[in-house]
């Protein structure tokens, strides 16, 4: 059995069939269905052998082979097949993503709904109370909690001790994991909080190539952002970009482990190789081919709206390449408002290499360049943002009338103090003005609106998707029916004809 065992709560030991949109599901409570058909829609177990996950979370496998470069004993294992590996174990390390419903999108879902933890959370504390776990620490083995949602848990410290976790591990690993771990095999104390921002930002030369396969193939080509939004933890990360090789490394490993789709992920893919705001196009047609070379089917993490409207070529260059063998893309895009002045007065960077004052224009001109291209953006809205105005939400709305026809999903989350901002107050649902509901109705409108589309032709390529987008169709369809009884729909036209542009679902 090996010294160090890794594992996560089954909402991020999914593939989510395929899809990361679907991983999405995990930050909303049990509602209307039971917790098993939610499971099986959005975040079914990912295929094991003999409690081994053939594919896991990318930050776990990055754990992993720094870990196991170090010359640590490790395995990364099932949450469900822990008892079976547990046995002589001195560490377990688990990685998290939202332990306790905090993030943005769970924090909001939960408090609209009011329908107590959102999955994320719940199946996060069910793995700390499993009996092997219980054992395992009786035994001597030391818990250690790492990952994105580590900051959570400095609003919980309470729940840190009475739950056994020895350490929370925050902030990038590879500097600072031999201590940690060094001191936990060697039986001494370990602190409570370990801040690894405190330490420099791990060189590319220290951040190990993943040895085993990707949840869906997600392959990381950069850490950090250039444009400092205040409320945004990422940007506490220096920016790097990884050279070619070391990206074609990780694609290759995950080839051979059988994975021929995936993710490039960045904090603004557009962005590639640069440390400005303006997009290399031909580092991205590099970037394109090589995901391209490797994979059958790609998506995008995350692009900025500045990026994706100040070079039109690099979005031709991703249709013109990525999109050979599959009909369409996703990514996750942050709008946030639609206020002009609030753009200028909290995060002017967003619009670089644009004048804050035309943020709408420019928000216009990148969707309807992602709408000609058949990529398909989900796309955030903060909701009480600090310093938000009335006149910065009806600017908003107005924004809302404007891209209606671009294909897209808008979703209005709740401010969290994140980043620099967090020392502010939460945002919650009972603060909601009149104007703000105006504002939630004209998104979900929106999104119901379009995905009802996009689910007929989601995922297509696996034997369950005709049963998988079915579900998907009827399960929009009920909330649609939900929102029309509680009057949360906005009586407009349906969009246009046809989901794509230039290819059909």
């Amino acid at each position: 059995m090996a010294e160090i065992v890794l594992t996560a709560d089954r909402t991020n030991m999914s593939d989510h069939h395929n899809s990361e949109f679907l991983g999405f599901g995990t930050c909303i409570p049990p509602y209307l269905l039971t917790t098993g058909i939610y499971k099986k829609i959005f975040f079914p177990p990912v295929k094991a052998v003999d409690g081994i996950p053939v594919m896991a979370p990318y930050s776990l496998r990055k754990v992993e082979a720094k870990l196991l470069d170090l010359g640590f004993d490790v395995k990364v294992v099932d949450p469900d097949h822990l008892k079976e590996h547990l046995e002589g174990t001195r560490i377990i390390g688990i990685s998290v993503m939202d332990p306790f419903g905090w993030g943005p999108a769970s924090s909001t879902f939960e408090t609209v709904l009011k329908k107590g933890d959102v999955f994320a959370s719940r199946f996060f504390k069910e793995l700390l109370q499993k009996g092997e776990i219980k054992e395992a620490k009786k035994n001597g083995a030391k818990l250690i909690v790492g990952g994105p949602g580590t900051w959570q848990f400095e609003y919980k410290r309470d729940f840190v001790k009475d739950n056994g976790v020895d350490c929370v591990f925050m902030g990038e690993a590879e500097k600072d994991l031999k201590y940690v771990f060094e001191r936990a095999l060697n039986g001494e104390d370990l602190p409570r909080f370990f801040d690894a921002y405190k330490s420099p930002a791990p060189t590319l030369e220290e951040i190990s190539d993943i040895k085993h396969a990707s949840i869906n193939g997600l392959v990381e080509v950069g850490r950090g952002c250039p444009r400092g939004c205040p409320f945004c933890s990422v940007t506490l990360r220096r920016l790097r970009w990884y050279p070619y090789e070391k990206i074609e490394r990780e694609l290759e490993v995950n080839n051979r482990e059988g994975v021929d789709f995936g993710i490039i992920h960045a904090e603004d893919v557009l962005l590639y190789g640069v440390h400005g705001v303006k997009p290399d196009v031909e580092k991205l047609e590099k970037l394109f081919d090589l995901f391209a070379k490797h994979y059958k089917r790609v998506s995008w993490s995350h692009a900025s709206i500045a990026a994706i409207a100040s070079e039109p070529k690099a979005i031709e260059a991703a249709n013109e390449i990525l999109l050979r063998r599959q009909n369409w893309f996703g990514v996750e895009i942050g709008i946030e408002t639609g206020s002009p002045s609030l753009i200028e007065r909290s995060m002017p960077a967003k619009a670089k290499p644009f004048d804050p004052k035309d943020w709408q224009e420019i928000v216009y001109k990148a969707l309807s360049s992602l709408h000609d291209n058949s990529i398909v953006p989900a796309c955030t809205l903060i909701v009480g943002l600090p310093g938000e105005r009335e006149e910065d939400i009806i600017k908003t709305i107005e924004l809302m009338d404007k891209i209606r026809d671009c294909r897209s999903m808008i979703v209005p989350l709740f401010f969290v103090p994140m980043g620099r901002l967090k020392n502010e107050d939460w945002f919650g649902a009972d603060e909601l003005s009149d104007i703000q509901i105006e504002l939630l109705k004209k998104c979900l409108t929106h999104s119901i609106r379009w995905s009802k589309k996009a689910a007929r032709g989601y995922n297509k390529g696996h034997f369950y998707s005709p049963l998988l987008n079915t579900t998907l169709v009827g399960f929009i369809g009920l909330i649609e029916g939900i929102a029309k009884r509680r009057k949360l729909l906005i009586k407009s036209p349906p969009p246009g004809p046809g989901y794509f542009k230039t290819k059909s679902v």
